[in-house]
C-alpha cells in the first residue's frame, strides 16, 4: 500500500494542471483495493454479469440441437445396420438348414418359419391364384429395366400360388410355384407347367403378412401380398404357405429364377 501511494503521488505532480481530477477518479481512494478500483473505472464487472444473464435464443437452441440429432442418427444407423446383417445371416442359417418332415399338426408351421420342410401331394389347377404384379428376379437383380409396371410382358409377370392336397390328409396348403411373364399368366398358355398327379417338393415356410400401408385391396384373384385369410377363402386351403424352393422348377412351368427374388415377399 505504501508503493501505490508513493506512485499515486508521483503521478499526480507529473500531470499537467487539471488532470489530477481525472486521475484521482481513477485511483480513487488509497484505501480501496486497487483491482475493484481498475473493475470499477473499465466497467469490466456490470458487462460480465449482464452478459452472464442473458437467456439462449430460440435459433441458438436450434443450432445446439443440430449436431445432437445427427449423433443420435448415426448411431441409430449404426444399430440398424447391425440389426438388418444379424437378421440376415440368422434367415440364410434357417433357409439352408436339411428340409424337416412336414408336421403332423400343421398348427406346428407357426413355429418354423423359412425352415425348409417337404411336402407331397397333388395341384389343384383349378384354383390357382397370383401376387403381383413382380420382376423376375435372377442372382439377386431385376430383368426388368422398366420396372414393376413395364409394358414389356417378358418382364413384368406374377407369383402363380397354387393350392396343394396333401397325400393321405384332407388338408390343403399353398404353395408359391414361382413367376411366369404377364403373357403367360393364363394356365391355357403354359400347359406342359400344370403338373398332374402326386408330385414331392421342399418349400420354405412363410406365415401371413398384415396389409401394407397404402396398399390398395385385393381384386378376385390377384393379390398384392400374402392376404391368407382371403387366400384360403377363395382356394379352400388352410392358412398355411410354402415357397416352392428353386429345385421345383420344371419345364415350361413357373420360374424359381433366384430363390431369395422370387419368393413372396
Amino acid at each position: 500500500m505504501q508503493k501505490i501511494r508513493i506512485f499515486s503521488c508521483f503521478v499526480r505532480s507529473s500531470l499537467p494542471n487539471g488532470c489530477s481530477g481525472n486521475i484521482r477518479g481513477f485511483l480513487g481512494s488509497p484505501k480501496e483495493p486497487l483491482k475493484w478500483r481498475i473493475n470499477q473505472q473499465r466497467g469490466f464487472t456490470g458487462q460480465n454479469i449482464e452478459r452472464k444473464g442473458r437467456k439462449i435464443t430460440p435459433w441458438q437452441w436450434f443450432l445446439l440441437s443440430v449436431p445432437a440429432t445427427t449423433f443420435a442418427l448415426g448411431c441409430w444407423q449404426v444399430k440398424r445396420k447391425a440389426w438388418k446383417e444379424n437378421l440376415i445371416k440368422d434367415l440364410e442359417r434357417k433357409t439352408t438348414q436339411n428340409p424337416l418332415e412336414l408336421p403332423e399338426n400343421l398348427e406346428d408351421l407357426e413355429d418354423l418359419e423359412y425352415r425348409p420342410v417337404i411336402i407331397r401331394g397333388h395341384f389343384l389347377h383349378d384354383r390357382e391364384i397370383y401376387m403381383g404384379p413382380r420382376s423376375l428376379i435372377q442372382h439377386g437383380d431385376g430383368t426388368s429395366r422398366s420396372g414393376v409396371f413395364s409394358k414389356q410382358g417378358t418382364t413384368t409377370g406374377y407369383l402363380v400360388v397354387t393350392p396343394l392336397k396333401l397325400d393321405g390328409r384332407d388338408e390343403i396348403i399353398l404353395v408359391n410355384r414361382g413367376w411366369v411373364p404377364k403373357n403367360r399368366q393364363n394356365p391355357t398358355s403354359r400347359p406342359e407347367g400344370q403338373i398332374s398327379g402326386h408330385v414331392e417338393l421342399v418349400g420354405i415356410v412363410r406365415l401371413g403378412e398384415a396389409r401394407p400401408q397404402f396398399s390398395p385391396e385385393s381384386k378376385g384373384d390377384h393379390f398384392l401380398y400374402r392376404n391368407l385369410p382371403k387366400m384360403c377363402a377363395l382356394t379352400g386351403a388352410g392358412p398355411y404357405f410354402v415357397d416352392a424352393t428353386d429345385t421345383s422348377s420344371v419345364p415350361g412351368g413357373p420360374h424359381r429364377g433366384s430363390d431369395k427374388g422370387n419368393r413372396a415377399q
